[in-house]
């Protein structure tokens, strides 16, 4: 069984990888996940917004205008991709390195916190899911668009059969239980939207 990866080894493989990420995703991002992003400009609002895992930059064209997003991610390469991203398009937003499962933020800090293809990858993703409900104000929301194993038998088992190739690959885990794992963060789902069979989702949660 491979072991879990710690957040060094994940700041490594991402680092590695940063420079051809939007590469390689290309034709699922321009086919599939850009649309899915855009939902984001009518989600995320209020005085102080955070995205976590914001990678090379992908959701910066779906900020809200006149938006104080803080973003966050544990790879410095692809923040520097992110901050390349954000000149060009002129979208101001505070880059800051920081792994969501330690946050250097105060508690109840955040009116919207969201987070797209992140938590596949968070070494514990209850861990960092539980710091996120720290920081979120009592009548805040999460938004988390997400990829997870799916529910039927067989192919739970296939994707559980090819998890530790992919994660050895890209870093990103292909099974794991994002809707368990929030409950699990003690999150009360709101919204849990079905986008491309049961695999991958849009969820809405607020603190319990």
């Amino acid at each position: 069984m491979l072991q879990k990866p710690d957040p060094h080894m994940t700041r490594k493989r991402y680092d590695r990888m940063a420079r051809l990420y939007d590469f390689l995703e290309w034709p699922v991002e321009h086919f599939r996940f850009a649309a899915w992003r855009a939902r984001l400009k009518k989600c995320i609002h209020g005085h102080r917004v955070l995205e976590v895992g914001i990678g090379t930059g992908k959701n910066l064209p779906y900020y809200p205008e006149d938006l104080n997003v803080t973003a966050i991610d544990l790879s410095p390469r692809m923040l520097e991709r992110a901050r390349i991203r954000a000149a060009n398009i002129g979208r101001a937003v505070e880059l800051l390195e920081m792994d969501v499962q330690q946050l250097d933020f105060p508690d109840h800090y955040f009116d919207t916190i969201f987070a797209t293809f992140v938590f596949c990858s968070v070494p514990d993703p209850v861990a960092g899911l539980r710091e996120l409900k720290r920081v979120c104000k009592p009548a805040g929301r999460l938004f988390l668009l997400e990829h997870m194993r799916p529910g039927n038998q067989v192919l739970g088992l296939l994707f559980d059969w090819l998890n530790p190739i992919v994660v050895r690959v890209t870093g990103a885990n292909i099974n794991r239980r994002t809707l368990e794992n929030v409950r699990r963060a003690d999150w009360r789902i709101q919204v849990a939207e079905k986008l491309s069979s049961d695999v991958i989702r849009w969820i809405e949660a607020a603190p319990e």
